[in-house]
């Protein structure tokens, strides 16, 4: 039984202050008398109240307030963390603040469900403040008997003073923040995706200060228009900037990003010491989903993704997430899995390996052609490259081999050629993404700074090339038939190359083997 199902004969005087939303306004829950709630509210000690030191991240977040401030002249900027998502009645997804909220402001698994950043216009630049609901008094009805924020049911939350310094930002109850949407112009822009009840609060204030507008001067010159809800361009805009300042990273973020790899390194590593009890089990995926999900909440936040436990033919799915299949000795499996930091920084690796430890001379041939696109790639990153001949130069060895097993139907020169690409089907996916705070970095990058755009030092992306032949493929021999095969690494371009930052992981077959075959034997 969980604390959720035990009741009393008591009933609290409001359903709703109890439980947000009165999802279980029909169950008694916790005493509303005056004696239990004077006895409740004393007898307490006093909370340690140290104020921590600014961690580390505090001074990387400030400059890059200062890099969107730059951006924004004179216009207010919301940028909500998002609230708790509902997973089910009275129960919610582990919650993630939106990933530009905390590169702005370096608050990352610690922070505060439904927290704002507002960025005001002030003088030449902003003024940067966090409004966040602050912890209830012991002698508040919400400290104990309110289950989505009071302290009785999910732990200590800061103060106010708390967050302040430690984030090195000022900050005020989440209260005050009505105070912004009063002053909400034309001009306020909200970053849409990350909480749909400010979005709709921004465009209502917006609209209002249109309407105001027009009726004190011309109304053919409201300087506005939009539908709440709809999209907004200005507000497109704020969001591919935020976007785009991910696309280099500083020297914290690029720690991040290596102890994330080596984290998830070590799950890879405990997955194939927990080998003999994968095999053994029906749903063997799902043990090594596990074994390395218990890796990512040891070392860090959580998984960064859905991890992909694809053993046999489901390594043939690019994103097979079911993990709900057998783990057979003879087969491959494909792995890819990163451990997400308390940061919110994660890694992305896949390898694929032989679950006996050893690979069939077809296993072999496959997985050795990935690894040759991998390294081809990889040998043209450098600064002033052009994004998109990383994928180019993997895509040349794949239509190379593919063209050289008989596979395509015209020569791998021919397979090239925009018109044809007969190659693909055997890897329809990219080979790169931008990697950082979110598995798919950047995304809303405009075109000419991502898959155009020019390398830079301090960029970090993926390569991973692949081969899959699904199982019902007659194009290809029966032995190769359901295997598939991908090697992701994790790139950082530096000053006169690129450094691969996963290179500590085993990739060619003799070190695949070994690895395996080593942590068996430990």
């Amino acid at each position: 039984m969980t604390t959720s199902d035990i009741s009393t004969t008591e009933t609290t005087a409001s359903a709703t202050s109890t439980d947000e939303g009165g999802r279980n306004a029909n169950r008694s829950t916790t005493p509303g008398s005056d004696g239990f709630r004077d006895f409740i509210s004393n007898g307490w000690a006093e909370r340690d109240e140290a104020l921590p030191s600014a961690r580390e991240q505090a001074a990387f977040a400030a400059a890059r307030r200062g890099a969107v401030s730059a951006a924004f002249s004179g216009i207010r900027l919301v940028i909500p963390a998002g609230d708790m998502k509902q997973r089910a009645n009275d129960t919610d997804y582990p919650y993630r603040a939106h990933s530009a909220f905390a590169h702005l402001t370096g608050w990352g698994s610690d922070s505060e469900p439904g927290a704002v950043l507002v960025l005001e216009p002030s003088g030449a630049g902003h003024e940067s403040t966090v409004y966040f609901r602050e912890r209830a008094g012991r002698d508040s009805e919400e400290f104990y008997a309110n289950p989505a924020i009071g302290e009785f049911w999910i732990g200590a939350r800061p103060s106010l003073e708390h967050v302040a310094t430690d984030l090195a930002i000022a900050t005020r109850g989440l209260d005050e923040f009505d105070a912004v949407i009063g002053k909400v112009d034309t001009s306020t822009l909200v970053l849409r995706e990350a909480d749909a009840a400010i979005t709709e609060r921004i465009d209502h204030a917006r609209i209002r200060f249109a309407a105001e507008e027009a009726l004190s001067t011309n109304a053919q010159d409201a300087p506005f228009s939009l539908e709440v809800g709809g999209d907004h361009e200005p507000d497109a805009e704020l969001a591919r900037v935020l976007s785009e300042l991910r696309l280099v990273k500083d020297d914290y973020e690029l720690g991040e990003m290596r102890a994330a790899v080596e984290a998830t390194k070590r799950g890879f590593t405990e997955v194939f010491e927990e080998l003999p009890r994968i095999t053994s089990e029906v749903r063997g995926e799902r043990v090594i989903e596990g074994v390395f999900a218990t890796r990512a909440r040891l070392d860090g936040n959580d998984v960064g993704y859905g991890s992909i436990a694809a053993a046999g033919p489901h390594a043939t799915i690019l994103h097979w997430t079911r993990n709900d299949g057998p783990v057979v000795p003879g087969d491959l499996v494909l792995l890819d899995a990163g451990v997400e930091l308390d940061s919110y920084y994660t890694a992305d690796i896949t390898r694929t390996f032989p679950v006996n430890g050893t690979f069939s001379a077809v296993q072999r041939q496959v997985y050795e052609a990935v690894l040759e696109a991998a390294d081809a790639a990889f040998a043209v990153v450098r600064p002033g490259a052009i994004f998109r001949e990383v994928h180019a130069a993997a895509m040349a060895v794949i239509a190379r081999k593919t063209a050289e097993w008989g596979f395509l139907p015209v020569s791998a020169e021919e397979s090239l050629r925009p018109e044809n690409q007969f190659h693909r089907r055997y890897m329809v996916h990219g080979t790169s993404h931008h990697l950082g705070l979110d598995v798919h970095d950047c995304a809303q990058a405009r075109r000419e700074m991502y898959l155009d755009g020019v390398l830079e030092a301090g960029m970090v992306f993926t390569i991973e090339p692949g081969l899959y032949f699904q199982p019902d493929d007659l194009t290809v021999p029966a032995e190769f038939r359901g295997i598939g095969v991908r090697i992701e690494d994790d790139i950082v371009v530096t000053a006169d190359g690129a450094e691969n930052l996963s290179a500590g992981i085993p990739r060619t077959v003799a070190e695949v083997e070994a690895w395996v075959q080593g942590a068996q034997r430990a």
